[in-house]
């Protein structure tokens, strides 16, 4: 193996190198992955002890050999880099596009949830996020030290407990109500705060829409109809859905809606508890005191009120299992939804 050895050292020391092609082929012959050298390496395992001491230091400075004769010919050529077929470029390819953004899975779901109230006559109000104990809880029927404050565990302003986060949008709805005479026909959509335990199913902050219709004779079966057609235009016509007995503060009767599990097609998984259903949102008729706190005469008018939070829609629209995701700005979860937004 030593005289094989040095016989492609002098081949090698002999070649003259006068142009790419011939740098390619040199490299390819003798440094290449299936080159000579390589092959001689691959020999070399198989020797004996004895036999590697002397044919190893002979191999690798044949190696460094036609090493320094590829880098040297390649420094004589001018060449930045060994040619390959890899580093070419072709300039009749179209260029690369700029990278366009898109919009955030949760803009999307509330887009669409504008749209579907808008059709039938809903508008959209705004509200501040920082609101007053009134707002939050005082005009709607929640007494002061009541237990069902502790519904919701809320975030207070730090030095002035009478401010707080706000812990669901039906803040807004009060303040529209003290400020415009009925009938009313509207739909509030914003950030919330709930001191809350961060999971796969819940967060310390999410995004809610309420919505409500205040009028004369307005009954628990126009909020039926409202909310069936609402619930199968985002869902689909086939969508089922079903009204439980509740409670809320501020409405009386209440209910919770449920409709079937869009991860399991019902049949049960984490998401739902195995129950085939999921809550997309709770609603009942305006408390008469509510309305008198708004300066509404409960006796002249009647109105209804619902209220969902949109990861919760959005998680059943595109089958995510993980609330956390809307909030950790992962590119690739993002990215899945550019041909929507």
């Amino acid at each position: 193996m030593i005289n094989k050895i040095k016989t492609l050292r002098e081949t090698i020391e002999g070649i003259i190198i006068t142009d790419q092609p011939a740098l390619e082929a040199f490299h390819q012959q003798f440094l290449g992955k299936k080159g000579i050298i390589a092959a001689l390496f691959n020999t070399f395992k198989g020797l004996s002890i004895a036999e590697k001491k002397v044919v190893g230091i002979a191999l690798n400075d044949l190696k460094t050999i036609a090493e320094n004769k590829a880098k040297q010919s390649k420094k004589e050529l001018n060449l930045e880099v060994l040619p390959t077929v890899a580093h070419q470029t072709d300039v009749t390819l179209p260029s690369f596009g700029p990278e366009i953004g898109s919009l955030h899975p949760l803009r999307i779901v509330q887009n669409k949830i504008i749209a579907s109230f808008r059709k039938i006559g809903f508008n959209l109000i705004e509200g501040p996020e920082i609101v007053e104990d009134w707002y939050n809880f005082g005009a709607l029927n929640f007494p002061e030290n009541h237990p069902a404050r502790e519904m919701q565990d809320t975030f207070f302003v730090q030095r002035n407990p009478d401010r707080l986060l706000r812990s669901h949008t039906t803040t807004v709805q009060i303040s529209t109500c003290e400020s415009t005479p009925p009938p009313i026909r509207s739909i509030a959509v914003g950030r919330v705060f709930r001191n809350e335990s961060i999971s796969a199913r819940s967060h310390c902050f999410f995004h809610q829409v309420d919505g409500m219709y205040i009028n004369q004779d307005v009954s628990f079966r126009d909020l039926k109809q409202v909310l069936y057609y609402f619930l199968q235009d985002l869902f689909g016509s086939t969508t089922a859905i079903r009204f439980r007995a509740s409670y809320f503060p501020f409405t009386e009767p209440s209910a919770e809606v449920d409709v079937t599990c869009q991860l399991c097609a019902g049949k049960g998984c984490t998401i739902c508890k195995q129950s085939g259903w999921v809550e997309v949102l709770g609603a009942g008729m305006i408390h008469p005191n509510v309305l008198t706190n708004c300066h509404i005469d409960p006796e002249l008018y009647s109105g209804f009120a619902f209220g969902l939070g949109i990861e919760r829609i959005a998680m059943l629209l595109y089958q995510i299992n993980d609330i956390r995701l809307f909030s950790e700005n992962h590119m690739i979860f993002l990215s899945q939804f550019a041909a929507e937004g």
